[in-house]
């Protein structure tokens, strides 16, 4: 009787993980498509539906109007009054956001900075936010966890940073250091890592299921991929380090860096000092950069940070065989300046047979990816079993 009562909780507990996951990732569905999508039938959809109603995890709304013959089927949506916090701390700023569980920004800062944060600065900064955000912009919000981008090797197993070397972050222990500034339950990953994931489940990468994502950012370049539908972490959940390749620079009056990494060379902070901007976000420096493009100092710099990062693009194609590449941040800038120019350099230097169908792409999502990213990790308890997570917080 146990094994039976165990085996029926596990499927029940999948069927609702399926239902919650399918609306989260797609948006609001009706009863109808959530009965063919995960084969189950209408009775038991319509009770899997009520259950997720009363965890609060979705709502239930009347449907559209439609011409179809016969009683329209229910609408369910993620509710987005559950929330997760997603953090982005850089050398810079830090950017802090409530994110909700229709995968949308609901509110959003980025608080500046002189100088590197110490992890317990930005725990103290998130929980500053937090308390003011609970008398406001997200009074009577469910907040399910915080999830942390990090410009750096972030150990797969817990969490531990073991470096961010423009963070000044060696082995820092940031995820138990933020939940005890905060009380909330708190994962970390990877910035680019997690850029990915964002892209890939509601970009520029969604129904891909081979691409190669680089993200640009003021801590350098970091990327990841999704091989076979499935994101590429390796042995400790390193992988996809791209701005640490040594680049491959065909013309040597275009190296500043001798002995450098692509991010020394193809860098945020190059393009800062050409348009003459201490510190910028994503959209001011994109901005001053088009407006300027043409200068010949700018429009020089352009072009030499765009022919090196095409030789990384086309070693990447080479290896990895993507049918889509992704570029995000102050990369996505380069491709948006020239794109015919990226393409044709990256082709030039590709296999042939291994750029056939390749498209470049810039991140869909913009400055909030990494925040949407950040807030799936907080998500993936409550996806995982909804109930549990839901009755224990």
């Amino acid at each position: 009787m146990t094994r039976r009562t165990e085996t029926f909780d596990g499927v029940h507990r999948r069927n609702l993980s399926k239902v919650l996951t399918l609306v989260h990732y797609g948006g609001a569905l009706s009863r109808a498509r959530l009965t063919a999508a995960t084969g189950l039938n209408r009775s038991t959809v319509a009770s899997l539906a009520a259950e997720l109603v009363e965890l609060g995890l979705v709502e239930e709304r009347a449907p559209d109007p439609t011409n179809r013959v016969g009683r329209p089927s229910p609408v369910v949506a993620a509710n987005p009054q559950v929330t997760a916090i997603a953090v982005n701390p850089e050398v810079d700023a830090i950017t802090i956001a409530a994110v909700g569980l229709d995968a949308r920004i609901q509110v959003r800062e980025r608080v500046e900075v002189d100088a590197a944060p110490s992890a317990e600065e930005v725990g103290e900064l998130v929980a500053a936010a937090i308390a003011r955000w609970r008398s406001g912009a997200l009074h009577g919000r469910r907040i399910v966890g915080i999830g942390l981008a990090v410009p750096g090797l972030v150990r797969a197993d817990d969490g531990l940073v073991r470096a961010a070397p423009h963070l000044e972050w060696t082995d820092v222990p940031v995820r138990a250091l933020v939940g005890e500034a905060t009380g909330l339950p708190v994962s970390v990953g990877n910035d680019a890592s997690l850029g990915v994931t964002a892209e890939h489940l509601f970009g520029a990468g969604r129904g891909v299921d081979h691409l190669v994502y680089l993200n640009g950012g003021a801590s350098g370049i970091g990327g990841g991929v999704v091989v076979a539908g499935r994101l590429l972490l390796g042995a400790g959940g390193y992988a996809g380090e791209f701005g640490q390749n040594r680049p491959g620079i065909r013309r040597r009056a275009d190296e500043r860096a001798a002995g450098g990494v692509l991010e020394d060379e193809v860098a945020r902070s190059r393009l800062l000092d050409v348009v003459g901007l201490a510190r910028a976000d994503e959209p001011t420096l994109a901005a001053a950069l088009a407006s300027r493009h043409d200068e010949a100092a700018i429009a020089d710099e352009l072009a030499r940070q765009r022919s090196i990062l095409a030789t990384a693009l086309a070693n990447a194609v080479n290896v990895l065989n993507p049918s889509v590449v992704i570029l995000g941040g102050f990369l996505a800038t380069l491709v948006e300046l020239d794109p015919e120019a990226l393409a044709a350099e990256v082709a030039a230097q590709a296999m042939h047979a291994s750029m056939e169908g390749v498209e470049i792409r810039t991140a869909a999502l913009g400055e909030d990816r990494l925040l949407i990213g950040a807030a799936e990790l907080a998500f993936e308890t409550v996806l995982t079993d909804p109930a549990t997570a839901m009755r224990s917080r």
